[in-house]
């Protein structure tokens, strides 16, 4: 069973709606943090949904798990990245705790996927 719609997929959804949301986020950093941490955090949860439509477009599922793995990656990425944000005081408290609820529900969402066809490739 591949998938060829990935924009039903309730991950890919979510993923591309944490995209925005970073990107209004990262709007506000410093200027100087623009091809650094701006950067780095932008590519990574871009990757997100990203990754997740070019592995529902792959003819196996094995390459569509190889591909979610990508996407749950990046964003273990984005987490960090999003982590050292706050630390650096570039968002506040409030800020992160929200977004990182956000990013934790993307990367259950993904996992979930992940499991559902490594076992159904399986069988």
């Amino acid at each position: 069973m591949t998938i060829h719609n990935f924009r039903e997929l309730v991950a890919w959804q979510k993923a591309m709606q944490l995209t925005k949301e970073v990107y209004v986020l990262t709007k506000n950093f410093p200027s100087i943090e623009q091809y650094g941490l701006v950067s780095q955090i932008q590519r990574a949860v871009v990757s997100i949904p990203s990754n997740i439509a070019e592995g529902a477009g792959r003819p196996t599922q094995k390459e569509l798990v190889h591909f979610l793995s990508f996407s749950l990656g990046s964003a273990y990425e984005l987490e960090t990245e999003l982590l050292l944000a706050r630390e650096l005081d570039y968002i506040t408290e409030e800020q992160s705790k929200q977004i990182n609820t956000e990013v934790v529900e993307v990367q259950k969402l993904v996992y979930s996927l992940m499991k559902k066809f490594n076992s159904s490739e399986s069988n």
